[in-house]
């Protein structure tokens, strides 16, 4: 068990990738506060896994400082903060208004830096870790996910900002993952929703899905827990992509 009696926050753990690291935190011997939006489905993920949990907007500088106290109140101790929760609103530029830019920018950006500065002393004293879980949309993202994908890109640059200054001066490690096309339930019912069929992601051709398959909510776990781990190093200020295509892009279909 990697990660035996050590204590973590992970936003956004009532569903998706952020209950696959809780769940996966937990098989190695860690505890969790389980944080949602929805009550039903938080308490639902922390008794599954016998964990305390918290309910709340992170759009709220209130919340954030709540559900770091939380977290000390039920450990007396934090080694890491994995930054989960986004909001994935869409809109095209002609329909972003202040209030839509500000709602999605203050989750996905401005909440991960408050929960960091409210764990600072915590996370210093346990010489402990922050992965932010971010998007590759952060390079560019699709039209109708402007805010969005500003959003995940001030929060890269969060991260290598922070990722050497906390770490030179607190030691503690910054790092981000930048999850590419990822099968989640969430993803699942919006296609749905669009009017594709319920098992769309099974008839995917390999322009769309390298592989055959979709990634999986776990195997994004698996890279962010190990993130966690002494195996990863001293390690800092890195953004890792887990894509099925490289970086500067798709390679062109043969004719």
């Amino acid at each position: 068990m990697k990660l035996k009696d050590r204590s973590y926050i992970v936003t956004g753990s009532s569903m998706g990738i952020g209950e696959s690291i809780a769940r996966r935190i937990v098989k190695e011997g860690g505890r969790v506060l389980i944080h949602g939006l929805e009550s039903d489905e938080t308490q639902r993920v922390a008794q599954s896994l016998g964990m305390p949990y918290c309910v709340g907007d992170l759009v709220s500088p209130d919340h954030c400082e709540e559900v770091v106290k939380d977290a000390i109140s039920e450990f007396g101790q934090l080694h890491g903060l994995i930054n989960n929760a986004g909001a994935v609103l869409r809109n095209l530029i002609e329909e972003t208004d202040a209030d839509f830019w500000d709602l999605v920018m203050n989750v996905n950006a401005r909440a991960p830096l408050l929960l960091i500065r409210e764990a600072l002393e915590y996370l210093s004293t346990s010489q402990g870790h922050v992965v932010n879980i971010g998007s590759v949309n952060a390079y560019s993202g699709e039209p109708n996910l402007l805010a969005y994908s500003a959003s995940k890109g001030a929060l890269m640059t969060m991260t290598r900002n922070l990722g050497d200054t906390l770490h030179r001066d607190h030691g503690i490690k910054v790092n981000q993952i930048n999850p590419g096309w990822v099968l989640s339930d969430a993803e699942k019912q919006r296609k749905i929703d669009e009017g594709m069929e319920e098992d769309w992601f099974e008839h995917l051709d390999k322009d769309e899905v390298p592989s055959g398959r979709m990634i999986t909510t776990d195997e994004i776990a698996s890279t962010a827990v190990h993130f966690l781990t002494e195996e990863f190093g001293p390690i800092s200020g890195q953004v890792i992509e887990l894509s099925q295509f490289p970086f500067i892009g798709r390679n062109a279909p043969k004719c």
